[in-house]
């Protein structure tokens, strides 16, 4: 699992796409970067996501894992990377645990 240390944003509205959501992340340089959730959760009053770059459910993908750091009434959610270590195996252990039945193979 990778890291990165832009902080990105997300579209008003999240795309449905075969049973997968689809959102569309946009940088602070404009650039749009387009993530598959694979699973959401929320953990001591944080959202986290679970994200993959990889559509296709039978292709390896990168997965990340966002932290939701944007306030109750903003109209566009702002997330951010998960790059505290602790956090992050902290958060993965979750989310291996949400996707245990699930087909899908998390690996560090």
């Amino acid at each position: 699992m990778q890291t990165q240390k832009k902080a990105l944003m997300r579209t008003r509205k999240r795309k449905i796409m075969n049973k997968e959501e689809k959102i569309t992340l946009l940088t602070e340089n404009g650039e749009s970067l387009d993530f598959f959730v694979l699973e959401e959760t929320r953990i001591n009053g944080k959202n986290y996501l679970l994200v993959t770059d990889e559509e296709d459910e039978k292709a390896d993908g990168e997965c990340y894992i966002l932290e939701d750091t944007s306030g109750d009434e903003e109209e566009e959610a702002v997330y951010q990377f998960v790059e505290d270590e602790q956090e992050l195996n902290d958060v993965f252990q979750i989310f291996t645990q949400l996707l245990d039945d699930a087909d899908v193979e998390l690996q560090k």
